[in-house]
């Protein structure tokens, strides 16, 4: 029995160091952009003639699952699938620091997956030094969200009133939250719908649909799960003792419409006035010149110099 359990300890200390070689990292890319993939092996003194290193897909029922190839340090692109034709690259300056990392450029939603790295060195034999695997998650953060109230003309306590919010240019869907800030209890909304775009974000419009209180505090909420984001929009709408909100934009803007009249008419009779002034002193230095021209010339010169 005792060779039996000592057997048995030597299997699970080897199954449990496999376990350990395979580490395991999740990496977020936003869509569009550049992600690498990491793969550091920590091993100092490596000798790149004697290694192999290769990135695959994890799925069994992929067709092809080789994303690229190193032999002896350099790349080879014989079995790489044509999804990821120049678009891979490895660092070639830190190869010798057993640094495998991936650059995997532009990535998209079908890039969304796991992969693994597989390090191989051949001496006397072939046998794996290091594998990791990755998981690729890709997100896009969601525009801030606008959020449309009812327009209330009058006292409408009692009736039903709706609210709009929209948002874009995110991923992956969102989840889209209706609360009410009063007592802050979740409300469902009337209609929610996510239309995908060709770039492969989405957009989200919701309704909600609830009826009139005389303070309403509604919410729309927007959550981005992977980013770990959740923006929000508010709307907020408080009754005044004479009147509704509504009412007293409406004096303020009759406020407003009387004073830019009484202005347009002050203007115009200021310009009135200058235009009489103007006239006035105009015939008054007219009739002076008038009178200068008028005076007859001096008699006396003709008398003085007349022949006796």
């Amino acid at each position: 029995m005792e060779p039996l359990g000592y057997g048995f300890l030597l299997l699970f200390l080897h199954i449990l160091k496999a376990v350990i070689a395979l580490e395991e990292k999740m990496i977020i890319s936003k869509l569009g952009d550049n992600a690498t993939l990491s793969c550091i092996y920590q091993e100092r003194d490596l000798h790149l003639k004697n290694l192999r290193v290769y990135w695959q897909i994890v799925d069994d029922q992929e067709e092809c699952s080789v994303v690229h190839t190193l032999i002896s340090g350099q790349d080879n692109e014989s079995e790489q699938c044509i999804h990821f034709k120049n678009r891979t690259r490895l660092f070639q300056d830190r190869l010798g620091n057993g640094d495998f990392s991936l650059l995997l450029l532009n990535v998209s939603q079908s890039d969304e997956r796991r992969y693994k790295c597989v390090v191989l060195q051949k001496t006397e034999y072939t046998r794996v030094i290091y594998q990791a695997e990755v998981i690729l998650s890709l997100a896009a953060s969601y525009s801030q969200p606008i959020l449309s109230g009812p327009i209330r003309n009058s006292d409408s306590t009692g009736e039903e009133v709706t609210f709009s919010c929209k948002s874009g240019n995110g991923y992956p869907k969102p989840n889209v939250y209706w609360i009410n800030k009063t007592d802050n209890s979740h409300l469902h909304p009337s209609e929610l719908k996510i239309t995908p775009h060709t770039d492969g974000t989405y957009s989200i419009f919701s309704t909600l649909k609830v009826k009139a209180t005389s303070n309403m505090e509604i919410e729309c909420s927007i959550e981005n799960k992977i980013l770990r984001e959740n923006l929000s929009a508010n709307y907020t709408e408080q009754k005044q003792n004479n009147g509704s909100s509504i009412e007293s934009h409406k004096n303020l803007e009759k406020n407003r419409r009387g004073a830019q009249a009484a202005g347009i008419i002050s203007i115009v009779i200021l310009m009135g006035i200058i235009a009489v002034l103007s006239c006035w002193l105009w015939r008054q230095r007219s009739s002076k010149l008038r009178s200068y021209t008028d005076v007859p010339p001096n008699e006396d010169r003709g008398g003085n110099n007349s022949p006796v």
